[in-house]
C-alpha cells in the first residue's frame, strides 16, 4: 500500500513526492524500497503488487525497476484502502484461487527482519485455507494516542491469540489504562488472509464495489486492466479496510503478538525515536549541527546546511526547498493542519 501523502511529514513529504519514496532514515534506500526488499525475502518478487496513486507511477518504476507493469496497480482517484485491497484480491485470486495474501504499508520501520519473517510465516500458515484474518500486534511501549489498539487474551494458548476488540486512537488516559492492563497491542496495519475468504467478506460487506470491480475479471492481469480501472474506480465506495471489513468480521480476526520492534514512521516524533541522537538528544538529518543549551531537537535539511541552535529544546526544525518549519515536538500532530493552512495561503505547490 503506497498511495498516502504522509502529510504529517510535511514539508519533506509532499503530494508530489510523499514519504514512502524518500530515504527518511538516511540508510541509502527509500521506505518503499526497504519494504519491498523485506517482503521479497519471504514472498517471490513476481507476487508483490504495489497499490498507489497514478501520479506516483513514475516514482514506483524509478525506485522498483524490477516490477512488471502489471504489478503496479494505479488508483486514478483516492478511495481509501478498501477498494485498493479488493482490486488486488481479485487480481491475485484470478492467478491462484488458493493464494494467501499479506496487506502491508510501504512506509514502516522494522528492525529485526528475521523475527518479522518468522511471525509472518506463522500468520501465513494460520490463514491458509481458513476463514480468518490474521494481524500482527505490537507490544505498546508508551501510551500513544495516534495508534489503534487491539484487545486480546494474552493467556490464550499458542502464538495466535483471539482478538476481542479493535479501538481507534484512544485518549491519553485511556491509552495509559490499556498499557497497565497488559492485554492491548498496537495495531500495525499488517494483515494476512487467504484470497478466497477476503473476497467473500467483500461480497458480503461491500457489495456495490465488489459487483463493480468483479465485472473486470476477464481483463485483470492483462493489458486492458488499466483502462477498466480508470473507468470504474471513481465509482467505488470511499472507505477504509478497517470500517468495510475488519469491524464487520471481528469474530474471524486473530492476532500474533509481534516479536520484532516496529514504528509506523507516521510523524517527525516517530522518526526522532528511531534515529541516532547526540549527547544532548538532538537529531540532525542531512545537516551539520552546532548547538548550545539546546536539547531534544530534530533538525532536517535538504542542503546539508550548518544549523546553529541556541536555547531551543524539543523542537522539530525542517528546512526543505521553499519551506522552513519550526514546531514544538509536542505539537507534531498539528503539522497536517498547518500544511493545509499554508497551502491555502501561499499555494498548492508548497504541499
Amino acid at each position: 500500500m503506497a498511495g498516502g501523502v504522509g502529510s504529517r511529514f510535511w514539508p519533506v513529504s509532499t503530494a508530489a513526492k510523499p514519504k514512502q519514496f524518500r530515504d527518511l532514515l538516511g540508510r541509502g534506500e527509500t521506505l518503499i524500497q526497504t519494504t519491498f526488499r523485506r517482503l521479497s525475502q519471504l514472498v517471490p518478487s513476481k507476487n508483490i503488487y504495489v497499490l498507489t496513486n497514478e501520479g506516483y507511477d513514475h516514482l514506483v518504476k524509478q525506485q522498483l525497476p524490477q516490477l512488471d507493469e502489471e504489478q503496479i496497480v494505479l488508483e486514478p482517484v483516492m478511495r481509501n484502502t478498501a477498494p485498493a485491497v479488493l482490486l488486488a484480491s481479485l487480481k491475485i485470486w484470478k492467478k491462484n484461487s488458493k493464494a494467501v495474501m499479506i496487506m502491508a504499508p510501504s512506509d514502516h520501520w522494522i528492525e529485526d527482519e528475521q523475527a518479522f519473517h518468522n511471525d509472518l510465516t506463522t500468520a501465513f500458515e494460520a490463514a491458509r485455507g481458513q476463514d480468518k484474518i490474521l494481524t500482527l500486534g505490537i507490544k505498546p511501549t508508551f501510551p500513544n494516542t495516534g495508534y489503534g489498539y487491539i484487545k486480546f487474551d494474552p493467556l490464550a494458548s499458542g502464538r495466535v491469540k483471539p482478538v476481542e476488540l479493535f479501538t481507534e486512537k484512544p485518549s491519553y488516559a485511556v491509552a495509559k489504562d490499556f498499557l497497565k492492563s497488559g492485554n492491548f497491542l498496537w495495531n500495525a496495519g499488517i494483515f494476512v488472509w487467504n484470497a478466497a475468504y477476503i473476497l467473500r467478506a467483500f461480497q458480503k460487506n461491500l457489495q456495490q464495489t465488489f459487483d463493480l470491480f468483479s465485472k473486470g475479471a476477464p481483463v485483470f492481469n492483462t493489458s486492458e486492466e488499466k483502462d477498466f480501472i480508470k473507468q470504474n474506480y471513481p465509482d467505488a465506495e470511499n472507505i477504509s479496510i478497517d470500517y468495510a471489513i475488519l469491524e464487520k468480521e471481528q469474530g474471524t480476526i486473530e492476532v500474533i503478538p509481534a516479536s520484532f520492534d516496529w514504528n509506523d514512521l507516521g510523524t517527525w516524533g516517530s522518526l526522532y525515536e528511531e534515529t541516532v541522537k547526540d549527547a544532548d538528544g538532538n537529531v540532525a538529518l542531512n545537516a551539520r549541527l552546532f548547538a548550545e543549551n539546546a536539547t531534544g531537537n530534530l533538525i532536517s535539511s535538504d542542503k546539508n546546511k550548518v544549523v546553529v541552535l541556541e536555547g531551543m529544546n524539543d523542537y522539530v526544525i525542517v528546512d526543505e526547498n521553499e519551506v522552513l518549519l519550526i514546531v514544538p515536538r509536542e505539537k507534531e500532530q498539528d503539522i497536517k493542519r498547518i500544511r493545509e493552512s499554508v497551502k491555502e495561503k501561499f499555494g498548492e505547490n508548497l504541499g
